[in-house]
């Protein structure tokens, strides 16, 4: 529901384009980890830098939930898809970077041909570090806010560097995911990359 809510302005510009299926994260974050005015749908996290707690800039010594993330995210492109790409948005892109990395590797639970990471950033986590040890081969659209409070533009800037010629878009505001004019144009024409058949 998050997610949904998150990408209403970007659904609607992708109407007859793309469809978004969100999925879930399997870890309930602790209560209070983060404002949820409905009280109706519990914070979930992809993986937790200490008991319970998360920091993107975090050198986490013994992260933990990262495999089972991997494995949820397996299942739901097996049972849901078949899908075209991911779309990640916060520490959501930063798992689908980490998706792309074993991808690229050949690893075939992960059947997908682009992401797009939406204020994506590397785990500083040096259990995570196989994942950034090569150049990612996965074709990447890297959404960067310049004035993003939460994970700063240099982290998504640092992530993009980490792929083979990563396409990035940068706008002014904070940490959501921008979908006004230009952004749709560069969704688009990124997308248009991967039509069916081609």
């Amino acid at each position: 529901r998050r997610l949904r809510q998150r990408t209403g302005a970007l659904r609607k510009a992708l109407r007859g384009r793309a469809e978004l299926v969100a999925i879930d994260a399997p870890h309930p974050l602790p209560a209070g980890a983060e404002d949820d005015p409905d009280g109706d749908d519990p914070p979930r996290g992809w993986w937790f830098s200490g008991p319970g707690t998360f920091e993107a800039g975090e050198a986490a010594a013994a992260p933990a939930g990262l495999e089972e993330s991997l494995s949820a995210v397996a299942a739901a492109l097996a049972e849901q898809g078949p899908f075209d790409g991911l779309l990640g948005f916060s520490q959501g892109a930063a798992l689908a970077a980490m998706v792309c990395a074993l991808r690229a590797r050949g690893d075939p639970r992960f059947p997908v041909a682009f992401a797009v990471l939406v204020a994506g950033f590397a785990s500083r986590a040096p259990a995570h570090g196989h994942f950034y040890r090569e150049p990612i081969a996965l074709p990447t659209l890297h959404v960067v806010g310049d004035s993003d409070a939460v994970i700063a533009a240099a982290l998504s800037r640092e992530l993009a560097q980490r792929f083979v010629e990563p396409v990035v878009l940068t706008h002014p505001g904070g940490h959501f995911i921008p979908a006004a004019a230009a952004q749709k144009k560069a969704y688009l024409e990124f997308l248009e990359r991967f039509c069916p058949g081609q």
